[in-house]
């Protein structure tokens, strides 16, 4: 009797396939509208950071090498879940407007950002998010605040810390990871 796979290939197969159905979990457990936020901790572990808005808290969970997923759990005055969102996504920087949405939004919608500087000759201070853009590219958005903390423009590109560099060798080019 031929067998499909030998041994090694099992074993490898084997980690795959784990690696894999760890992705596929990759923001925590499953929370559902209307736990307890002591459930919530329970569950996702303590939150990366925590956030007030009205009677509102907000609960940030951080995730990824590259800080790519931030989940948010909205609890309502009760503390009880209202929402739990993976918020770094396209659809939602959708969401900003430009002229009036203010740092603090930004903050409460999207938590902290994973660089800030500033840009002297446009007198701009810039809060940028790696994401996944579409769910595949490796991304920044890069949002700019004028003085009084009001979105002014949002740019997006790729994260040139996760792109491959071209580097001349010996007269040959060749791709590396930084």
């Amino acid at each position: 009797m031929k067998t499909l796979f030998k041994p090694a290939q099992l074993v490898l197969l084997a980690c795959i396939l784990a690696s894999l159905s760890g992705c596929a979990n990759f923001g925590g457990p499953a929370v559902t509208p209307g736990q307890s936020e002591s459930e919530i901790i329970s569950k996702l572990g303590s939150p990366s950071a925590r956030y007030q808005e009205g009677n509102d808290s907000i609960l940030a969970y951080v995730h990824g090498p590259w800080g790519q997923q931030t989940y948010m759990a909205r609890l309502d005055a009760s503390r009880r879940l209202k929402s739990y969102e993976q918020v770094l996504t396209t659809q939602k920087f959708a969401t900003v407007t430009i002229g009036a949405t203010n740092q603090e939004t930004i903050l409460h919608t999207f938590g902290k950002p994973a660089e800030t500087s500033y840009l002297s000759l446009s007198d701009l201070t810039v809060w940028t998010y790696r994401y996944k853009e579409s769910g595949v590219w490796d991304s920044m958005m890069h949002v700019h605040f004028d003085r009084n903390g009001i979105v002014q423009k949002m740019m997006n590109g790729p994260d040139t810390w996760l792109e491959p560099r071209q580097e001349l060798v010996g007269g040959h080019f060749f791709n590396r990871m930084r």
